[in-house]
């Protein structure tokens, strides 16, 4: 009888966990290793949010929680929906989990059964697939182009559709690429979704505030009210707050789906850390100015990175809407060798060489389910990603 589970041999371990521990590891040995693959804003939590945390552990409230998040963190939840998206929705129809991973999660493990089907467009966040395999759910995968911007079409998204389809994964801003939907292009697939009544969609909108040159950011729900009962909207204080430690995510929908993902949680890891929430509450209720003052040197770092690469042999990048990702093609790199004597015959080929050989670590397109392409978090300094970007066209000059 075999010891370990047979739902774990249906995933693989986070790559871009991995990249990043290599990355560590290799530093630690006291190599030059410059680390464009965490998905983790440099910047620290802002000063007023670290002081209700403070305040929150020296007035006690230390203690277990309610399951799903505490009276305050949801009710600053419901007005964040409301001010920012136009959504109402009520503290009942809120759930609070430790990050956003575990929001989807729950969600996925509390509604699939077997032979379920959930429609991911690729390039996709490297979770997604392995979570809906772990529900015992079977992804589908939507792969789309550098030339569509990224962006899955109205027909593709139809055409994928089945009566076995329950889910549709939504993100945008995305990551890997950064692309964005705007309101036409998004109400172009809710219109295709208000023609299935039976596929509900799930939006993971983490970077909702890191949108650049204009782009306005939209949700599902907010663009076809037809969807608010069968849409969850998810989000956190991850990355636009720079709370990735803190461990907080959230979502909104119907009141059945969250009390069933209520029921799951109780049978895990109960509520999320009653600090956090304490934080939370603040970084949704509190001054958000710096939002604008972070996403202005995101840009120019975006922008930077853009740059640099384009400059490189080989390679094409676009300029994404937002987050802080590019996800640029290696194309023209396939095939050739690297000064070190590596065949570039794949993506995870050209990031481990590139690794060796000039010490910037990147994720390799493969993970994220579309390649040739590699993605770069710039959410690091402009010291880094300058000197990054040159050790990479360095590397593609040495390609032949």
């Amino acid at each position: 009888m075999p010891f370990l589970s047979d739902t774990l041999a249906r995933v693989s371990p986070s790559p871009t966990v991995a990249v990043s521990q290599k990355a560590m590891e290799l530093k630690a040995a006291g190599h030059d290793v410059i680390g464009l693959g965490a998905g983790e804003p440099d910047f620290d939590t802002p000063d007023n949010i670290k002081a209700a945390a403070i305040a929150a552990i020296e007035a006690g409230k230390t203690k277990y929680t309610a399951v799903d998040g505490i009276p305050e963190v949801k009710q600053a939840i419901c007005a964040k929906f409301k001010r920012e998206n136009g959504l109402d929705y009520s503290p009942s129809q809120v759930a609070v989990s430790t990050g956003g991973k575990q929001v989807l999660y729950n969600a996925l493990l509390a509604t699939l059964n077997p032979g379920d089907e959930v429609i991911i467009p690729a390039p996709y966040w490297v979770s997604y697939p392995d979570m809906v395999r772990l529900g015992g759910g079977e992804p589908v995968i939507v792969e789309t182009t550098l030339e569509d911007g990224f962006r899955i079409s109205p027909e593709a998204l139809e055409a994928a559709i089945t009566p076995k389809t329950k889910w549709f994964i939504f993100n945008s801003p995305s990551n890997p690429t950064g692309a964005g939907y705007g309101h036409n292009q998004l109400k172009a697939l809710t219109d295709v979704l208000m023609r299935h009544p039976h596929v509900w969609v799930m939006t993971d909108d983490m970077y909702e505030h890191l949108a650049y040159d204009g782009f306005q950011f939209c949700t599902p729900a907010q663009v076809e009210a037809g969807l608010y009962d069968r849409t969850l909207t998810v989000n956190g204080v991850s990355k636009s707050y720079a709370m990735t430690g803190w461990r907080i995510g959230y979502a909104a929908g119907p009141e059945h789906l969250i009390a069933a993902m209520r029921k799951l949680q109780s049978q895990s890891t109960t509520n999320p850390c009653s600090i956090s929430q304490w934080a939370t509450v603040e970084a949704l209720n509190g001054p958000q100015e710096f939002l604008a003052e972070r996403n202005e040197a995101f840009r120019k770092r975006r922008d930077l990175v853009v740059s640099g690469l384009n400059a490189c042999e080989g390679i094409t990048c676009a300029i994404p809407e937002g987050a802080f990702y590019v996800y640029p093609s290696i194309a023209g790199c396939i095939g050739k060798t690297s000064a070190g004597g590596t065949l570039i015959d794949t993506d995870e080929a050209f990031a481990t060489a590139l690794l060796e050989e000039h010490g910037v670590a990147v994720v390799f397109g493969a993970a994220f389910g579309l390649s040739p392409y590699f993605r770069v978090s710039y959410a690091t300094s402009d010291e880094a990603l300058s000197e990054a970007c040159r050790r990479i066209q360095t590397f593609c000059a040495g390609l032949s």
